[in-house]
């Protein structure tokens, strides 16, 4: 199955990198491992993460306070958002999707 990031959810991602590349060194490469862990999960098993709404879902970082909102099409899973858990729930509702 195909991933495809949406824009904001890309540039979301390497913000977050950047952010935590500040704060200690290789944390940030330590989050993108962790979202490419997610990545992979919801490849496997696309159906299997909390619904969010009835086109949506979520699956949660184990280290981090973040979740990949992602919908899953029959053949590709589109990531909407790399939601910080803890501000601004539901920000990505007006976002495009498949």
């Amino acid at each position: 199955m195909k991933v495809r990031f949406l824009e904001p959810a890309r540039q979301e991602l390497d913000e977050t990198i950047s952010y935590y590349n500040t704060e200690l060194s290789g944390l940030g490469e330590a989050f993108l491992l962790e979202v490419l862990s997610a990545i992979e999960r919801t490849r496997q098993y696309p159906k299997a993460w909390h619904p969010l709404t009835e086109n949506t879902r979520r699956c949660q970082l184990k280290r981090f306070p973040y979740g990949l909102i992602y919908e899953a099409g029959e053949a590709e899973v589109l990531i909407i958002a790399v939601a910080n858990l803890h501000r601004r729930p539901g920000f990505w509702r007006n976002r495009r999707t498949l």
